[in-house]
């Protein structure tokens, strides 16, 4: 938890706001790859990529 309160006081001080939905969409899509390996739907998912 430490990290993200870290990160957040970063984003904070040095204004960089925009990275905010960058790393939301990444850590989604990264959720996502792990979620769906070894199940039925990782043919699915592969073909968004």
């Amino acid at each position: 938890m430490s990290f993200l309160v870290e990160f957040w006081q970063f984003l904070k001080v040095r204004k960089k706001y925009w990275l905010l939905p960058t790393i939301i969409v990444l850590v989604l899509f990264g959720g996502l790859i792990i979620l769906s390996q070894g199940s039925a739907v990782a043919p699915f998912i592969y073909t968004i990529f």
